[in-house]
């Protein structure tokens, strides 16, 4: 990560929590109230192959315990109404603004994946992760609706994990590099405004 992206995540991201502040406070209040604790989902991911770190979110799902893997079919009906809402929105990601300010994400990025992925593929995260991971990123905007599509098909947390690792793994690298190839500060302002852009479309169909 240059100087430059790392200057600019922190001035938007203290610039965020400054004036969304008061939202999120919000958010937290209406999550207590309808889904009562625990109020964030606080799971590790990698930022490099031995670089791991603790990612926040707040909490759309169900609590069990020994929960582990991708979310796919097998985890929909844990997923609360108040959390299909925050996920329809991302504002279950509003939490990683603290990730970005430690510095363990980016704005824009590959997306952090799960230990068991890196250690299953670490030559292809050894490339991937040489960028920082972000809160969107060019796989997440190419990807998406096609990853997810592909895993509320599956069943059980096996067969989510089979999917994800011979379908989604790869496909979701070569996007990353991709963007590891192209990027600048022009093309991730471009990836952000996108993400937006999607956000808004994808409100006005539900």
């Amino acid at each position: 990560m240059t100087w430059q992206k790392r200057i600019l995540d922190l001035v938007f991201a203290c610039l965020l929590v400054a004036i969304l502040g008061p939202v999120l406070i919000g958010l937290l209040a209406w999550l207590l109230f309808r889904e009562g604790r625990p109020l964030f989902y606080v799971a590790e991911r990698m930022k490099g192959v031995d670089q791991p770190f603790m990612l926040w979110k707040l909490r759309t799902m169900t609590v069990v315990e020994g929960d582990a893997g991708v979310s796919g079919g097998d985890k929909a009906a844990r997923i609360t109404p108040t959390g299909a809402w925050l996920r329809s929105r991302r504002l279950d990601e509003f939490p990683q603004l603290w990730n970005i300010i430690r510095g363990d994400l980016s704005f824009v990025g590959p997306r952090p994946p799960l230990r068991q992925y890196v250690e299953a593929c670490p030559e292809l995260y050894r490339e991937v992760l040489k960028s920082r991971p972000g809160v969107t990123g060019l796989a997440s905007i190419v990807y998406h609706r096609h990853e997810v599509t592909l895993l509320s098909r599956c069943a059980t947390p096996e067969e989510t994990d089979a999917v994800y690792r011979r379908i989604c793994v790869p496909a979701k690298a070569r996007l990353d590099l991709i963007y590891q190839r192209r990027q600048s500060i022009c093309h991730d302002f471009d990836l952000v405004f996108q993400t937006i852009g999607n956000l808004f479309r994808r409100n006005r169909e539900t």
